[in-house]
């Protein structure tokens, strides 16, 4: 997610705060969902930065950040892109729907059922989970979140999905370097995206 323990602690934390003022500037409760997201992602780092100070290993922070990240975040992203969406485009969310039931009931029996670790990589950190398809489950992951939100039938949720696509791939790959995980700064981006849409409407003038 980010490259230190106090990079996590202040990314997580202006997250939240984005989150905070997304959930209050809604304006229609099928919004909710969504404009939560960054309450979920700030928390996920501020998680994270408790497993930089442990040292990694597992423990119920290490358990807490891969639950969040496995099972939770693709049925939240999906359901929360379901009920943000307009009416015509709901019919085609029922695929990435299927995708994020499909891939968070195995993710989380894995959790259930498996150990999972965290290891300091340089400047990164690495999870460690026995998870049996795992190509599967990647192709279903990004189905259920990005596809979900290019799906979605509303323009800033596409470009939000966009970003997520290329965040995805960037971080992946300075990640798979050990160099420098980047993923809170795509994720701080994504929030403000959120703050955006839930502004409000201007008042028409006299």
């Amino acid at each position: 997610m980010c490259w230190s323990a106090t990079a996590d602690l202040v990314a997580g934390t202006g997250i939240a705060v984005i989150g905070a003022a997304c959930v209050a500037r809604v304006r229609r409760v099928r919004d909710l969902p969504l404009a939560a997201l960054p309450l979920l992602l700030g928390a996920h780092q501020i998680i994270e930065s408790v497993i930089w100070r442990s040292g990694g290993g597992t423990g119920p922070a290490t358990l807490a950040w891969a639950v969040i990240a496995l099972p939770v975040l693709p049925l939240w992203v999906a359901l929360g892109v379901l009920c943000a969406a307009p009416p015509q485009a709901r019919r085609r969310l029922l695929i990435p729907i299927v995708a994020a039931v499909a891939t968070a009931v195995p993710l989380a029996y894995s959790l259930a059922t498996r150990p999972v670790t965290a290891e300091i990589r340089g400047h990164t950190l690495g999870y460690a989970l026995d998870l049996p398809r795992s190509g599967l489950l990647v192709t279903g992951y990004l189905l259920a979140t990005v596809g979900a939100l290019l799906l979605s039938g509303d323009p800033v949720l596409r470009s939000l999905g966009a970003l997520a696509a290329v965040g995805a791939v960037v971080c992946a790959a300075l990640w798979r370097l050990e160099s420098v995980s980047t993923w809170c700064a795509f994720a701080a981006v994504c929030s403000v995206i959120l703050l955006v849409r839930t502004r409000p409407d201007p008042v028409p003038e006299p």
